[in-house]
């Protein structure tokens, strides 16, 4: 097989701690190939080698036939390398034209640029895509999804010979879906090379060729698609055998939350409107109860959980707590009546980057660890520590910066930050959003935990699977209006999916 990336024998420590230990990655001209693993295993390490953002310790990188030395994303761009990151590195403010062409602007005169020729350009490799907008107009003022798409013309429009692709589909919904994967066929067909990172598995079969499973910083598996079954795939990120996991079973989230005797009511709202997005919402939650949050993006899931934790200002209607008017206007009075909030988007509104561990996690519970203006900072390293082994997060020491961390121990930290504050409500939107399966187990598990000591939890989580598993009650919203409510035991993937289908239809 013709080669057109290959990764062999990579080394790569920090502070000592090793992160890569020969891994190794190859991909051929023309192929969608699939990168998995745990987070932490080494993959995000893997690719900012490829990138040049990081520098190897050891090993060889060889990209269409020559041996490479990438030293900087620049320069992994005109060798015809384009990353596609989770987080989209995007400015919404700028017009769709001026993200696509940014640092590659045709010019007149040598000096000025020539904004007829850049729209030009940049419609017809939209069309490319059947996308058909006005590429005069701030970016910001598209879907996600078109924003995404947006993302992947510049790397077009850069002639990339390989496209990263790190979880395109996180914030997409079934439709857009299937508009992404028809632009990742069409690169493959036209000889371009995509390698895709995703934590959904089923995705894989549908578009990989091939894919590759890493495990603890070294490259532990490459596979054909074609006669691999998803546990063949979970298997290897767990090191597992394929049949001890079938006999446990993968899905034990919230199997006994429907058995829970409901206690008080810790949270009541009736008539919550915030605006047309959020309109008439009404909810009580009790104590050891989960209760979902089911619709499709721009529901009102969000929206619902905003209002709630004082985010947004309630235009009508009232919320109790526990049994008492007192409706939190502020984040900060929603956590001093027991409030945890896990928001939707970690890197925007969760962890604090440049702050430590123990820093990030303890950033709630300071007012308690606080007396007389100093902070008890042995008490604070006793909470952290606690935290660290309880949840399993995976760090060099608590002093380490978070954004060294893999995404699902950012995720990890982030839910300790509430688990400390000793929640009675905690509102988890999206809690397992790009994080492994590993991980994702490890999440659900502490969520039950904390529903089986009374803690009430409000899910939001666009895995049907997940909610459908993990709720004793799923509110169902479109439009930011209640559309129906569907109570375990006895709720399905499909009965949500009528439910959704239903709205849909009303909506039209």
């Amino acid at each position: 097989m013709a080669t057109l990336l290959n990764m062999s024998g990579i080394d790569k420590a920090f502070a000592g701690v090793s992160a890569l230990s020969g891994a190794s990655l190859d991909i051929a001209p023309g192929e969608v190939h699939a990168l998995i693993g745990q987070n932490g295993a080494g993959k995000s390490t893997l690719i900012k080698i490829l990138t040049g953002v990081y520098r190897r310790d050891g090993g060889t990188v060889q990209f269409n036939g020559a041996d490479s030395v990438i030293s900087s994303p620049r320069g992994a761009q005109e060798a015809g390398i384009a990353t596609i990151y989770q987080e989209l590195n995007l400015v919404p403010l700028r017009s769709v034209t001026e993200n696509v062409m940014m640092g590659y602007e045709p010019k007149r005169f040598g000096v000025l640029i020539n904004w007829k020729e850049a729209h030009r350009r940049t419609r017809e490799i939209l069309t490319q895509f059947g996308i058909d907008i006005d590429v005069r107009a701030p970016l910001g003022s598209f879907s996600t999804a078109i924003q995404q798409l947006v993302a992947i013309a510049r790397a077009v429009s850069l002639d990339a010979r390989l496209v990263i692709m790190d979880e395109p589909t996180s914030s997409l919904d079934a439709s857009e879906v299937s508009v992404l994967f028809g632009v990742v066929k069409s690169l493959r067909d036209a000889g371009v090379s995509v390698l895709y990172v995703s934590h959904f598995l089923d995705e894989l079969f549908e578009i990989c060729d091939r894919v590759t499973t890493m495990r603890d910083g070294r490259t532990v598996d490459c596979r054909d698609i074609a006669g691999t079954t998803k546990l063949d795939l979970i298997a290897g990120m767990l090191g597992r055998d394929p049949d001890d996991i079938e006999q446990a079973g993968m899905t034990e989230f919230g199997a006994s939350s429907a058995d829970v005797d409901k206690g008080a009511v810790l949270l009541k709202a009736e008539g919550v409107s915030t605006g047309p997005r959020l309109t008439g919402f009404d909810m009580v939650l009790h104590r050891g109860e989960i209760i979902g949050l089911g619709g499709l993006l721009g529901a009102g899931r969000t929206e619902a959980a905003r209002a709630i934790f004082g985010v947004d200002r309630l235009v009508q209607g009232q919320i109790d707590v526990n049994g008492f008017g007192a409706a939190p206007d502020t984040p900060a009075a929603a956590i001093s009546a027991g409030f945890g909030y896990l928001t939707e988007d970690r890197k925007a509104e969760g962890i604090i980057p440049d702050m430590s561990v123990r820093e990030n996690l303890t950033l709630a519970l300071l007012p308690k660890l606080t007396k007389n203006g100093q902070i008890d900072r042995a008490r604070e390293r006793e909470v952290v520590a606690h935290y660290i082994k309880a949840l399993g997060i995976k760090t060099a020491n608590m002093e380490q910066p978070i954004r060294e961390l893999s995404g699902g121990n950012q995720q990890k930290v982030l839910l300790a930050r509430w688990l400390a504050i000793d929640p009675d409500v905690l509102i988890l939107d999206e809690p397992t959003r790009g994080v492994d399966v590993g991980a994702k187990r490890e999440i659900q598990a502490i969520i039950r935990d904390s529903v089986a000591k009374g803690v009430g939890v409000l899910l939001i989580s666009s895995e049907f699977e997940e909610i459908v598993e993990g709720a004793d009650k799923i509110i169902v919203l479109n439009e930011g209006r209640i559309i129906t409510e569907l109570t375990n035991p006895g709720i399905t993937e499909d009965t949500l999916v009528r439910a959704l289908a239903q709205t849909e239809g009303q909506a039209a």
